[in-house]
């Protein structure tokens, strides 16, 4: 059973994925001094029998990368993916300092659209695919391009985020957009036709400033968006569509069983949502069962 966790760490993202084949991936990290070594403890248990462990940074700000030197100094990062960039930074932290060492390292896997990779995408002999695509930067986007060229003057990051797919065989399908914001997904609406997708992370932690153009909606046509934490007056609640707010779920779990997913939530006060199937499922370790998504066929 493949699971995806995403933690209540304030204003800031950090996921992984367990995956069923031998993959691990983390997604971002903002390792809040108050939760950062039962976070990390997690990982490393939930990761101890992978054989390929992966860490996938969307884009280098802070709080997506926050504490990356201590997961580092407890489980030695050995694969880390980010789109290539030059970000340059005015107050240079430890994790920032961190970050660029692995971004210019050898460990280094560059993200484009379309790029494949041994087990994240490919199956061989040894070990099957993580289930991992990379949808978006089109390198040789024009507006791309200009967000690259901000981004290493010292501008904002934000829009360099690549926009990651996880696709479960015959299962569940599941997006990440990274800090992209409104404005920049508009400029590239028309150039760029979404998939279909069963659950979305909203950008930009679900902010009004991330919201994703009607378009796009329409053509992944979501049955959950999960809303990250920020403060209330600032996000996006996507009218007309089932979401998940992070500000009240807390840490939200997702356990993935072919073409059922099982949702938990670490507020025992959250409550079964009417949206989602009741399968009777018990509290668990991963939090008190919310209700159950039957996925679309593929």
């Amino acid at each position: 059973m493949v699971k995806i966790k995403s933690f209540e760490v304030g204003s800031g993202d950090t996921f992984y994925i367990r995956h069923a084949t031998d993959n691990f991936t983390v997604i971002d990290c903002s390792l809040i001094d108050s939760r950062r070594k039962e976070i990390v403890d997690e990982i490393i248990n939930e990761s101890d029998n992978k054989g390929i462990r992966r860490f996938i940074s969307t884009h280098p700000d802070e709080d997506h990368f926050h504490g990356i030197e201590y997961l580092n100094n407890r489980q030695t990062i050995i694969n880390f993916y980010c789109v290539e960039n030059s970000a340059i930074k005015v107050d240079e932290t430890d994790s920032f300092k961190k970050y660029c060492e692995l971004r210019d390292s050898d460990k280094a896997f560059y993200l484009y659209k379309g790029c494949s990779r041994k087990w994240m995408n490919q199956n061989d002999d040894e070990r099957g695919s993580a289930g991992i695509n990379i949808l978006w930067p089109d390198k040789d986007n024009e507006k791309f391009q200009e967000a690259m060229q901000t981004c290493n003057d010292g501008g904002s990051p934000n829009n360099i985020s690549p926009i990651i797919s996880y696709e479960l065989n015959g299962g569940v399908k599941v997006l990440w957009f990274g800090d992209l914001e409104h404005d920049f997904m508009e400029s590239i609406e028309d150039d760029y036709a979404m998939p279909e997708a069963d659950i979305i992370f909203a950008p930009h932690h679900g902010r009004l400033s991330g919201a994703i153009p009607q378009k796009w909606l329409e053509q992944i046509d979501p049955k959950i968006i999960i809303i990250g934490t920020a403060p209330s007056a600032e996000l996006k609640y996507f009218n007309n569509y089932n979401t998940i707010t992070q500000n009240s779920a807390k840490d939200i779990t997702l356990m993935c069983d072919g073409n059922q997913v099982h949702f938990y939530s670490s507020n025992e006060n959250y409550g079964l949502r009417n949206y989602l199937t009741n399968k009777y499922k018990s509290e668990t370790a991963d939090g008190y069962y919310i209700g159950t998504l039957t996925t679309r066929s593929r």
